[in-house]
């Protein structure tokens, strides 16, 4: 009878500790641009080992994060894959300013299906024409809004090639909308970010653009004004420690800014 008194006594103090780590363990939401989808899973348990909370994301193009947001998506922390949409929601006040920093940035390739796969020398007025055929298009994010596409107008305008490619553009809702595109032959070429084509097997890398035709590609991360909280913070901060940058430097990202 004294041993399973005691087994039940244990038994209700490792409950009574559960209970209280539970207790004291945080869910935090996160809007990050779509780019950006493995390495933050890739995070996620490693900072819950570490804190015991639990981060849940909601990937899509950095503009429809925007406008959730502003629509009061109860979100804790938000991250931009360019600083105009984070500029855009500073404005709005939709974002505690003093914890924004430039985290990561980023390459802009262009891909075709690794099946057809030939190297392109990207420069001024070069010929597009071959490329895409008769009917074909390149996809990207739509250059209205998402970021990807706004940095493939830009490079395709300083290019000299904007007014040739704008009628054949496939404007997708998200850069891995648009690599899907060319995944699936659906698309003969497209305009994403080098981390993107790391993740799709079925895509190969054709050129690159000059880093001299577009602004560069950075990544601001910030948590939220109305939930910027404690574990929120502490969150923001792993992103910006060793196992993190180790994570996006493995992927792909240029880790910016001391660790």
């Amino acid at each position: 009878m004294r041993h399973l008194k005691s087994a039940l006594l244990a038994a209700a103090m490792a409950a009574m500790v559960l209970s209280a780590q539970a207790a004291r363990a945080a869910e935090l939401t996160m809007l990050a641009a779509a780019s950006l989808t493995e390495s933050l899973q890739d995070i996620a348990p490693l900072y819950q080992k570490a804190s015991g909370n639990v981060v849940k994301f909601s990937f899509a193009a950095s503009s429809t994060l925007a406008r959730q947001l502003e629509q009061g998506s109860p979100a804790n922390l938000f991250a931009s894959a360019d600083e105009q949409w984070m500029d855009w929601a500073a404005q709005r006040n939709l974002i505690a300013e003093a914890t924004r920093s430039d985290l990561l940035g980023n390459t802009l390739v262009l891909v075709m299906p690794k099946d057809t796969a030939r190297h392109v020398t990207i420069d001024r007025g070069m010929n597009l024409a071959p490329l895409l055929g008769a009917d074909g298009r390149i996809a990207t994010g739509d250059p209205s809004n998402v970021p990807a596409g706004i940095y493939a107008k830009e490079a395709l305008t300083r290019l000299g090639l904007w007014t040739y490619a704008a009628p054949r553009m496939a404007a997708a809702e998200n850069v891995r909308a648009a690599l899907l595109l060319v995944e699936r032959h659906e698309a003969p070429l497209g305009i994403v970010y080098a981390t993107d084509a790391a993740v799709a097997p079925n895509v190969a890398v054709v050129g690159t653009f000059p880093e001299s035709s577009h602004a560069p590609i950075v990544y601001p991360f910030a948590t939220t004004r109305t939930g910027d909280t404690a574990e929120a913070r502490g969150f923001l901060a792993f992103l910006r420690g060793p196992e993190a940058r180790a994570v996006f430097a493995r992927r792909g990202f240029q880790v910016l800014g001391a660790p």
